[in-house]
């Protein structure tokens, strides 16, 4: 076995950022990332959008490439499986016997998505979207002409939903909940997406479980719960992730809604840390709320903050969660925890869209949301500064859209 380094297990967005880091901040010891991929890191947005309409040939856009790994002297193991960690020998065993030890160990290991269990689902090919590899799958099947059931009305699923839209294709979106986007997103916000993507020509079956899938040469037929039936092309499956711990099982770490971490995204093991899907963590602004969260900038933001608690800082990770999507025109962003304000004030900005700004009891903003042209970003991005500060801000001056935001930071001389 080679000295003992840092090692990364998982080389998605965190697991990368995270090895970057590690040269960044001064680490000249062994690292080693280790990806069950043969690909180099890639950023996973795109997959849902642009790698199913894109009229070129589809490729993935690397987090960092091969080169760039080699020059950081990362050694990046591609296609190899960890089948387990020795906590006691600080090791981890590959699928092909080679051992690897390690001084600290970050587990990245994401999640994977959710499957459906019911009736002719293990007999049916289901398409589900988490890699490059199943985006290219679920690509072949966008036909014009063809029409696509799509399972779940979260950000996947919607997003798959207009991809296959904009591919020619008629789609039928069952939803079990009553509404789409149930999680983190205001029901004004869910209500107006899905207008878009009624006029766009998706039909949606919300409030309706699934009985049975059957398969046959001419398709696929889909039982609802309410007596109805889908006739399809195509299954695509969106119906949530599932935090990858099964190594951090294997080995005994404590488990909550993922691997449970500190605020410094250490493990129960103090030589372990884990970063972004796979981990639930306490955040200091919601008041040691212990959250997980599925999103592209917390994999990135937790990636680089492991990396320097590995090499012992004591900042705890405070990063205001964000959450973004594209849905055909419009863009709609989430930032903090929606579910954690108490009071709910609409900015109209008209053409541009709308704003949502959530206060606590004692009238801190704790979260903002909105969705209409790019142009909201900036809004958020003040949000996002305001909610850092806990500032009190009145609520007429957020429903007032003559009122700049960015004149609340200077009221409050940040």
């Amino acid at each position: 076995m080679a000295e003992f380094g840092m090692v990364i297990v998982g080389a998605g967005e965190a697991g990368a950022r995270a090895a970057v880091e590690l040269r960044t901040h001064g680490w000249t010891g062994p690292v080693t990332l280790i990806g069950e991929e043969k690909r180099a890191p890639y950023e996973r947005p795109p997959l849902s959008k642009d790698c199913l309409v894109t009229e070129e040939e589809p490729s993935t856009v690397d987090i960092i490439n091969h080169r760039k790994l080699a020059q950081l002297d990362v050694n990046f193991l591609s296609g190899s499986v960890v089948t387990e960690i020795d906590r006691n020998n600080q090791s981890l065993i590959l699928g092909d016997g080679q051992q690897i030890r390690y001084e600290r160990l970050l587990l990245a290991t994401g999640s994977r998505p959710r499957r459906l269990s019911i009736e002719g689902s293990d007999l049916l090919s289901l398409l589900y979207l988490r890699t490059f590899a199943d985006a290219i799958k679920i690509r072949t099947q966008l036909e014009p002409g063809k029409h696509v059931a799509v399972i779940g009305g979260g950000f996947i699923g919607l997003e798959v939903a207009a991809s296959a839209i904009k591919r020619g294709c008629s789609v039928t979106l069952v939803e079990a909940g009553t509404r789409i986007l149930t999680r983190g997103v205001p029901e004004e916000i869910a209500y107006m997406v899905e207008a878009r993507h009624s006029e766009a020509g998706v039909v949606f079956k919300l409030g309706v479980g699934i009985k049975s899938i059957e398969t046959s040469d001419e398709g696929h037929v889909i039982a609802l719960s309410d007596g109805t039936f889908v006739h399809c092309d195509t299954v695509i499956a969106g119906i949530g992730a599932i935090p990858e711990t099964s190594l951090a099982a294997q080995c005994g770490l404590e488990i909550e809604n993922g691997i449970r971490v500190s605020e410094k995204l250490a493990t129960s093991d103090p030589n372990i840390f884990a970063a972004g899907d796979c981990c639930s963590f306490p955040h200091p602004l919601y008041g040691g709320k212990r959250i997980r969260l599925e999103a592209w900038r917390n994999a990135q933001d937790q990636g680089t903050h492991a990396a320097r608690s590995m090499l012992d800082s004591i900042e705890s990770y405070a990063a205001v969660p964000w959450f973004w999507s594209d849905q055909y025109e419009q863009n709609l962003q989430v930032i903090g925890l929606v579910d954690c304000g108490e009071k709910t004030v609409i900015r109209d900005l008209g053409k541009n869209g709308k704003l949502f700004f959530h206060l606590s009891t004692d009238g801190r903003l704790v979260a903002a949301s909105g969705i209409g042209a790019a142009s909201i970003t900036k809004d958020i991005r003040i949000a996002e500064i305001l909610i850092v500060k806990q500032v009190k801000v009145e609520s007429s001056d957020l429903e007032n859209p003559k009122v700049k935001l960015k004149g609340l930071l200077r009221l409050q001389n940040i």
